[in-house]
């Protein structure tokens, strides 16, 4: 009789819970059984890591071997447990050291010829495996994204006849090489043509974190003015960049290492389903909102997506998460994401133009804005009408706006102001945060008040209009809101209906 311990780590959204597989071998038929609540790749590592092990010149033990895998009400998915399966069925039967593997965590898929083959997920892995002081053993091909975490004890390996070599002492698993990060060219505000009052959204946007949303006909610059708040925003924190680098690992898109601290932005097409948007399926897995996680995410021709889509960004706004419920489990992905959308007017796109050529009736001016909920908009900051120009102010010899980096300049510093001050940005004040930072001299409260009468906003709204008059006086550097910045705040609510 061989019993054996290894550690690996299991995927549950962007955690990576410690897994213990145990293996006992006994006497009887020979058979080899895995439980604790696998799913069907990891049922189907027997005959992965039976090959694996004999065609690494290793003796697969006759007689019934038992896999459990601990905690066994934790669902385990995916090829990641096969290395530390074939381990413990060395290590119980003698051909590897046990003593070697106290301090190890393995991850990684077998080939049927003994190569170790990447996993996803590996990033949350690797955290949580420095965080409990252990080494990590992953497959060469992951090792560039397990040099991300600073000070992770981590070694690849490209066969499992080399992860035994070491075990055993006979060879030195190499250390992942850290890539050097890559300068990513962002798109430039200066490329945009007049719009003066878009860009000063986009820069009040970028300053307090707000989500923003852009009205006007085909072609009048919205996604152009949309794809350049990356630009404006700083640069991701390591801390940011992490959490990002996590979604994306889990996700199975792949990172690459050498553009990771880059925040992302993410501009699904209209067409894409709820579970998509917001994450989801059998199998959780994080959606375009948690993609976008400390990023930006675009949404053009909003009325055009699904209904149902659209209502379920509702609590993810406001929280920050976006949590997947399932009958057996449920995973919570972070999805801290700054929302620009952007619109036509009506179902031609031309209603309020000059020439006059919109031909929608009321009656389909109301049906094609009323796609977009009213709760919905009352969660958008800022409500920007951004007009036709004319051939005149799009010339190549036409003065061009600021660019991103000198609007940067003055976002980074409105943005050091709130971090100084209460410790978060502006959009991210709850209601006590907000009275306490966004107090109003007694005119203008009476002008704020006679404000949201006439417009039939919601207390939702009201807040909103608070913070990003905090915003823009941070902006100027003023220590208090004056009227000026409160009249502009209350300018972009002009798209409300009154709904909350």
């Amino acid at each position: 009789m061989g019993l054996s311990l290894v550690h690996s780590r299991a995927r549950a959204g962007v955690r990576a819970p410690d897994v213990q597989v145990e293996t006992h071998l006994g006497s009887g038929l020979p058979a080899l059984h895995i439980v604790g609540l696998p799913g069907t790749a990891v049922r189907e590592a027997r005959d992965r890591v039976r090959a694996a092990i004999q065609c690494a010149q290793l003796e697969f033990p006759n007689g019934r071997i038992t896999i459990n895998l601990a905690p066994a009400d934790l669902p385990k998915g995916g090829g990641r447990f096969d290395l530390p399966i074939a381990l413990g069925i060395l290590a119980a039967s003698g051909q590897v050291p046990q003593q070697a593997m106290r301090d190890v965590e393995f991850i990684g898929e077998l080939g049927l010829t003994g190569e170790l083959r990447p996993v996803d997920g590996v990033l949350p892995a690797v955290m949580a495996a420095t965080a409990a002081k252990r080494r990590l053993i992953v497959p060469a091909e992951n090792g560039a994204e397990a040099a991300l975490v600073r000070d992770a004890d981590v070694r690849t390996a490209r066969t499992l006849l080399e992860v035994c070599a070491a075990l055993s002492g006979t060879k030195t698993l190499p250390v992942p090489e850290v890539r050097e990060v890559e300068d990513v060219r962002v798109a430039d505000l200066s490329d945009v043509r007049g719009q003066a009052h878009a860009r000063r959204a986009l820069e009040v946007a970028a300053a307090g974190g707000h989500h923003l949303l852009f009205v006007g006909p085909p072609g009048c610059g919205k996604t152009l003015l949309a794809s350049r708040l990356p630009g404006l925003l700083p640069e991701a924190t390591e801390a940011e960049a992490l959490e990002a680098a996590a979604v994306a690992s889990v996700s199975g898109r792949g990172i690459d290492a050498s553009t990771w601290r880059t925040r992302p932005f993410r501009a699904p097409h209209h067409s894409a389903s709820a579970i998509a948007l917001v994450g989801g399926g059998t199998e959780p897995r994080p959606g375009e909102i948690s993609l976008a996680h400390h990023g930006v995410l675009f949404l053009d021709e909003l009325p055009e997506w699904d209904r149902h889509a659209l209502q379920m960004l509702r609590e993810p706004l406001e929280s920050g998460v976006a949590t997947i419920a399932r009958a057996a489990r449920h995973c919570t992905f972070p999805a801290r994401f700054q929302l620009v959308a952007a619109m036509n007017p009506c179902p031609c796109g031309w209603a309020g133009d000059p020439s006059g050529r919109c031909r929608c009736s009321p009656e389909m001016l109301q049906r094609y804005t009323a796609r977009v909920s009213g709760p919905l908009m009352d969660r958008i900051d800022l409500h920007v009408e951004v007009p036709r120009l004319p051939p005149s102010a799009l010339r190549d010899d036409a003065a061009p706006g600021e660019s991103s980096a000198v609007v940067r300049t003055r976002v980074i510093a409105a943005r050091d102001r709130q971090l100084e001050r209460i410790g978060c940005h502006n959009a991210r004040l709850d209601v006590p945060q907000t009275q306490a930072t966004c107090r109003l001299a007694p005119d203008d409260r009476r002008l704020l008040e006679h404000a949201i009468e006439m417009l039939q906003l919601s207390a939702r709204s009201m807040h909103r209009i608070l913070r990003v008059a905090r915003t823009i006086a941070d902006l100027e550097g003023s220590e208090s809101i004056a009227t000026a910045h409160l009249t502009e705040a209350i300018g972009y609510r002009r798209l409300d209906r009154g709904t909350g």
